[in-house]
């Protein structure tokens, strides 16, 4: 996989947390319980997709432009989004959409569970 920074990225981030979902051989990355991102793996255990959620127009631009961006692989095709783990998509651009998947998350949440994220 060609972005290896990206599990230290998404743990650096307040309030994630990671499992594997052995059924669907996935890391998963959650705020508050809530899925943002996942690396999928394929049957050799190597990843195959990593997995964000964006806002439908946004998604729908970025798989416009890049050829290695798509719909969500095994999720709604309109809020989630996969990207090959050895495609052209540049770094910054991926951390950029980690960052919103992330606040998207984190958005859904409580204010009060917001809170308790950055404070306790």
């Amino acid at each position: 996989m060609r972005y290896t920074w990206i599990d230290e990225y998404l743990l650096g981030k307040a309030g994630v947390t990671k499992d594997f979902k052995e059924e669907w051989k996935w890391f998963r990355y959650q705020i508050g319980g809530k899925m943002f991102a996942a690396i999928c793996l394929d049957e050799d255990d190597k990843p195959c997709y990593i997995t964000l959620k964006l806002e439908p127009a946004e998604g729908n631009f970025l798989r416009q432009q890049y050829e290695d961006i798509i719909p969500g692989y095994y999720m709604n095709k309109v809020h989630w989004n996969s990207i090959k783990p050895d495609g052209a998509v540049p770094d910054d651009l991926l951390k950029d959409l980690l960052d919103k998947s992330y606040q998207l998350a984190l958005g859904a949440l409580s204010k009060k569970k917001q809170q308790e994220m950055y404070f306790d």
